[in-house]
């Protein structure tokens, strides 16, 4: 049987009101949220933007859910995890600061903000999946503690995975840093020295001390690179590659790993919405007003992260006219995700869209 995806198409010339109103209406209409019971603890699974990025999910929009939430009498809270590379978002008290500053605060989105600290072991539960890479998946657990998660996420493209949606946002944004560590282990990145200029960005932006310039070129040292992929995307020059041939993109499968980690402590207890809007050629993580490369699309709905993603891919292309994520990042197949999360059975790459 197909899943349902709910969709509501949004105009660039929408205003902030405009997409409120139609995201109310996406939850009344799609019943997303009827899951969700009195008492009830539920994690919103967020993205906050690093330090100047405008594409993540606008903190208006989420006070939509976290409305509909309170109605049910139950409890709900923001949460995002530290990263791996150097920013606003690598340890707790900046990452909270910047959230702050991008607007996801209680006063306007009626909730706390919650990121665990996981360099303490009691913030961090292992999860034995037993799967191709991942035995032990390394998770945030405030994800596994609560009683439901909703995923809010932005539907764009990504430097390593091709094109990031629900998959990602759970699978990659609920791991501890030492999971997301895991995922990005086969990623060896080199520098094509032609391209070098040795203006040293790279080395400003390694988190693990691992490159330096030689013969006035940058060259990174694969025994401390961490595979966080900072250098790449700090390279005006785009000097920095990865052999995805040699394994580059078994992190596309390892996040899919992740997401069924989470998600298997939540049967029939979680559910997401993807933002099609402002969709750019990078991900949230860039600290940079990064622009559309294809117009406003709308918000989808659905309770299969699978079906969500597939079809949030569709509408992108079809309004393109072409595979506009191929394009831009035509090293990468972000299609291997979606095929991989329908062999973990995390759901189904059929779906009817239910367009309002």
């Amino acid at each position: 049987m197909k899943s349902k995806v709910y969709f509501i198409s949004v105009d660039n010339s929408d205003k902030l009101q405009d997409i409120q109103q139609k995201l109310r209406r996406l939850l009344k209409e799609s019943r997303l949220l009827d899951f969700i019971r009195k008492h009830d603890k539920v994690a919103i699974k967020m993205h906050f933007g690093e330090a100047g990025n405008t594409g993540h999910v606008k903190p208006e929009y989420v006070r939509c859910a976290c409305e509909n939430i309170i109605e049910r009498q139950a409890a709900c809270f923001l949460a995002d995890t530290n990263t791996l590379y150097v920013g606003k978002r690598m340890n707790l008290d900046d990452h909270l600061k910047l959230a702050a500053e991008h607007g996801f605060t209680k006063e306007n989105c009626l909730v706390d903000v919650v990121i665990a600290d996981d360099t303490k072991k009691e913030n961090v539960a292992e999860v034995a999946i037993n799967q191709k890479f991942i035995k032990v998946a390394k998770i945030v657990k405030i994800f596994l503690e609560v009683d439901a998660i909703l995923s809010i996420a932005h539907f764009k493209g990504h430097l390593m995975t091709g094109f990031a949606g629900a998959l990602k946002n759970i699978g990659m944004g609920c791991a501890s840093r030492e999971g997301k560590l895991s995922q990005h282990s086969d990623i060896a990145p080199y520098v094509a020295v032609k391209k070098c200029i040795a203006c040293k960005e790279c080395i400003e932006t390694c988190p693990a001390q691992a490159i330096f310039i030689r013969n006035e070129k940058a060259y990174i040292d694969p025994v401390k690179c961490i595979g966080c992929a900072s250098c790449i995307a700090a390279c005006q020059q785009n000097a920095i590659e990865v052999n995805w041939e040699a394994g580059g993109s078994n992190i596309q499968e390892k996040m899919v790993e992740y997401a069924k980690a989470v998600l298997e402590h939540k049967p029939g207890k979680s559910a997401f919405v993807n933002f099609a809007v402002k969709i750019t050629k990078e991900c949230d993580c860039l600290s940079k007003d990064d622009p559309r490369i294809v117009p406003d699309v709308g918000i989808l709905a659905s309770f299969d992260p699978l079906s969500i993603d597939k079809a949030s891919l569709d509408l992108v292309n079809r309004l393109a006219g072409k595979d506009i994520f191929k394009e831009v990042h035509p090293l990468r197949n972000g299609f291997k995700q979606l095929e991989y999360a329908y062999n973990l059975g995390l759901g189904n790459p059929e779906y009817e869209l239910i367009e309002l």
